[in-house]
């Protein structure tokens, strides 16, 4: 891929001097006595003595918990590799790290809902809700099951859980019944909580007939929480219902109190987008979660206690649990709710510029339809506080990128982003202290022994591969939930690679040491046996502004595989053949004739996940007969009616 000659945004002096990963570094140094030429140097250090590393993650973002006995045990083996297996420590204490009248968090529910919650208030919720839990019986290990929008309330309960061991999951209310019974179902909870309704492009989006479906089959009691409807006769009609003021009216607030649980104790259990199947139910353990939260929040995006953290996210998305975290930085969490286009495309900038955003996080989806609404933030709004823009959800186009520093903000660290559900984290992510190149992540993980590997399992440079972690790390996940023996654990992540985690992403070093992510690796393009990332694609077509969006699959056809493309056309287009030649020009001088589609094909609609991801593999299984196996985890499964049966297909 050519490269830039400039970077997009250099990190000045005062903000190298000041950065906490510079700190860090430093103490480091100091505290092991080596200097460390760079950072690539140090990052070597970080995931070859991962001991020092991680405690030094430990100490210096201050965790709270008893540390006892070795850092890491069985480190040689990927599966069995154990960190502080004798270490006690509870998630929801780290989390309400702060105390008093300052905000900790702060909700939109599109522009028909506001409200502010104190530390103090969020302590005192988890207090009575904690108290609740355990008169239900609820305790360690226990599963408690959430359909609710990000609101201060799922956060509280989903505190209240981890302070008394319980385990937590949680889906957005999108969701339909079948897909909500599909991943909680598994899980067998001891509560169900739900919202009585909620807001999305300005319309009133009534659930009651799927919660009281989805209690039926779960039966279990109903934790209510009042939002966008009546939550006072939802309660009522469920067989065991409790509104939220009911179900903790009878317990004062007081000092939460928080169990010890082992290092590993499961804390999530979260969902693969069961496109394929059932959903796997992957659980991650506490204190994983939250070395490598902290470690991402506080060194690769500087977050400081009082700063406004914003991420665009559903209680679907792993992201949400991510943002959760940065109260254990003492960052002030602006959590919002509803369409980002509700009531124009200018309300999450709105928030931005009333809260003061230190960091924006979003995906790559919603920056290119901001840049398609002909929106320029930069002249309407002032982001002056904005120092970080996070991108992830699918590869930020090379033409993103150069939106946000033309359209957003000239002077802000954008950080694309990539990990995912898998690891409830990152592997490779944003670094303060590096310059930002147009069309790359700027490198991976610390603490995490990232390589790019080709298909008999070398590592590449300059050439496409399979993105792969070849050491253990502390989020990887514990289990799968019904998995005896860890089969399906072993087969997702290690079944390429011996003891080599595999993440399915297809992925290339760029010369600068960042890395580009070119799709899924399940999803690529093989025309006459070159492979090619469905990304490749996108960047290109989704420049033009005749086209909205578009989804790449590779078609069996005459013993080959030919590249077939759909494309969403703009309000007024028509796919004649100028455009289609048009389209043909762009991806051959941007990308190469390999990438060239043999078909193009116009659509209404393209298929997403609850979390706006297009489905690739769903697509392919349309166009090619056969039939999609769980449709319940796409948020519009009618439109893969459109591939069906195309007459373009069969020539």
């Amino acid at each position: 891929m050519p490269q830039t000659q400039q970077p997009l945004w250099m990190p000045s002096p005062e903000m190298l001097a000041d950065a906490p990963l510079t700190r860090f570094i430093r103490w480091c140094a100091q505290r092991h006595g080596r200097s460390f030429e760079s950072l690539d140097d140090f990052h070597a250090w970080s995931f070859t003595e991962r001991e020092d590393f991680w405690l030094a993650i430990w100490d210096f973002c201050g965790v709270r918990g008893e540390r006892r006995g070795p850092v890491l045990v069985d480190e040689g083996h990927m599966t069995e590799a154990r960190f502080f297996p004798e270490t006690t420590l509870n998630f929801a204490e780290n989390l309400l790290s702060r105390s008093g009248p300052d905000e900790a968090l702060i909700f939109r529910g599109e522009n028909k809902v506001e409200t502010r919650w104190s530390w103090d208030d969020l302590a005192g919720a988890v207090s009575r809700l904690q108290q609740a839990f355990r008169g239900l019986g609820i305790g360690k290990g226990d599963r408690i099951a959430a359909m609710m929008p990000n609101m201060p309330e799922t956060v509280a309960c989903m505190l209240a859980a981890a302070s008394i061991g319980a385990i937590w999951s949680s889906c957005s209310p999108d969701f339909g019944v079948q897909g909500v019974l599909d991943r909680f179902g598994q899980i067998e909870p001891k509560v169900f909580i739900a919202c009585d309704g909620y807001w999305y492009n300005g319309k009133l989006q009534d659930v009651s007939d799927k919660v009281r479906a989805v209690a039926e089959e779960l039966g279990v009691p109903v934790l209510v929480v009042p939002y966008a409807g009546d939550a006072d006769a939802l309660a009522a009609s469920l067989a065991d219902g409790h509104t939220l003021a009911a179900f903790t009216a009878s317990f004062e607030a007081k000092e939460p109190q928080f169990e010890p649980l082992p290092f590993s104790h499961p804390l999530y259990i979260l969902f693969s987008s069961g496109t394929t199947g059932v959903p796997k139910c992957i659980v991650h353990s506490a204190g994983g979660t939250l070395l490598q939260h902290l470690k991402e929040q506080q060194l690769h995006c500087g977050v400081q206690p009082g700063e406004r953290l914003f991420y665009f996210t559903t209680c679907g998305w792993m992201m949400w649990n991510w943002l959760v975290s940065g109260l254990a930085s003492g960052a002030t969490l602006c959590l919002y709710d509803g369409s980002p286009f509700a009531p124009d495309g200018n309300v999450l900038f709105d928030f931005a510029q009333a809260e003061r955003f230190a960091i924006f996080g979003t995906s790559a989806k919603y920056i290119d339809a901001v840049r398609k609404a002909g929106l320029v933030p930069k002249e309407t709004h002032d982001l002056s506080r904005l120092r970080m823009i996070t991108s992830t959800g699918s590869p930020l186009s090379p033409e993103g990128f150069s939106f946000v520093y033309e359209g957003i903000k000239p002077d802000v660290h954008l950080a694309s982003i990539s990990g995912g559900t898998d690891i409830v984290s990152c592997f490779v992510l944003g670094h303060p202290l590096k310059p930002v190149w147009r069309g790359e992540i700027q490198g991976p993980g610390l603490g995490l022994a990232i390589d790019v590997f080709d298909e008999e399992g070398h590592p590449v440079r300059g050439e496409k591969g399979e993105l792969v972690c070849t050491r253990a790390f502390p989020s990887m996940p514990i289990m799968f939930w019904n998995d005896p023996g860890g089969a399906k654990y072993r087969a997702a992540y290690f079944e390429r690679f011996d003891n080599i985690w595999c993440h399915g992403d297809f992925a290339e070093w760029t010369e600068h040491g960042g890395l580009i992510i070119h799709g899924r690796s399940d999803a690529t393009l093989n025309p006459g046996g070159v492979r090619i990332g469905t990304a490749e694609i996108y960047n290109q077509v989704e420049t033009m502004e005749e086209i909205v969006e578009a989804i790449c699959i590779g078609q069996d056809f005459d013993d080959d595989v030919r590249v077939v493309l759909f494309v969403r056309l703009s309000p007024g287009v028509v796919l004649d053949d100028a455009l289609q030649a048009k389209i043909r020009f762009v991806i051959r001088s941007g990308a190469s004739p390999r990438h060239v589609p043999a078909r193009i094909i116009a659509v209404t609609d393209i298929p997403r996940t609850k979390s706006g991801k297009i489905v690739e593999l769903a697509v392919r299984e349309v166009v090619h007969g056969r039939d999609v196996k769980n449709k319940e985890a796409l948020a519009n499964p009618e439109a893969l009616q459109l591939f069906a049966g195309l007459e373009e297909l069969r020539a």
